[in-house]
């Protein structure tokens, strides 16, 4: 195991939650992208509306690129994986961890994905945008726990993977 852990999924998957909830645990320090991004640059919905979506993307790189990992917790956007440089550097420093979450959990906690700056083709449902990102998500995690219950729950399956 290395010293960092990175949470990897889809928007509402619990990445900011769990995220801090497993930093004070471990005695980690807490980084969320998005609220980098939100510091820095502003809201990622208003940098995709009003800068465009590579604008994001090439924003959200530069951040993931600039961790500095040592017993870091951080949280990821859900784009993170459309950016193979940020997912290498993260994977060369820290355990990645895909937060696993049924579409219909997603759906149920994410009310209105476009206020949250949700990056999807013009034409994909959301559906379809979370079935592309899957692939993603396990082809980049060293590590899948499911997170359709408790948030204990899953901070506990996620101690046990560390321990073990």
């Amino acid at each position: 195991m290395k010293n960092s852990i990175s949470l990897i999924g889809m928007a509402g998957a619990g990445k900011t939650s769990i995220g801090k909830a497993l930093s004070l645990e471990l005695g980690y320090e807490f980084l969320d992208t998005d609220k980098i991004i939100e510091i820095s640059y502003g809201k990622s919905k208003d940098i995709i509306d009003y800068e465009g979506k590579d604008r994001f993307r090439a924003i959200e790189e530069e951040v993931l690129l600039s961790i500095n990992f040592d017993h870091t917790l951080l949280a990821t956007g859900g784009s993170a994986v459309f950016s193979p440089l940020a997912m290498q550097h993260i994977r060369d420093n820290s355990d990645v961890i895909y937060l696993e979450v049924s579409f219909e959990n997603i759906s149920e906690r994410v009310l209105d994905f476009v206020e949250r700056g949700f990056i999807k083709e013009s034409s994909q449902s959301i559906e379809e945008a979370y079935m592309e990102r899957l692939v993603l998500y396990k082809k980049y995690a060293d590590y899948s726990v499911t997170n359709n219950g408790s948030m204990e729950d899953c901070i506990q399956k996620i101690l046990s993977l560390l321990e073990s």
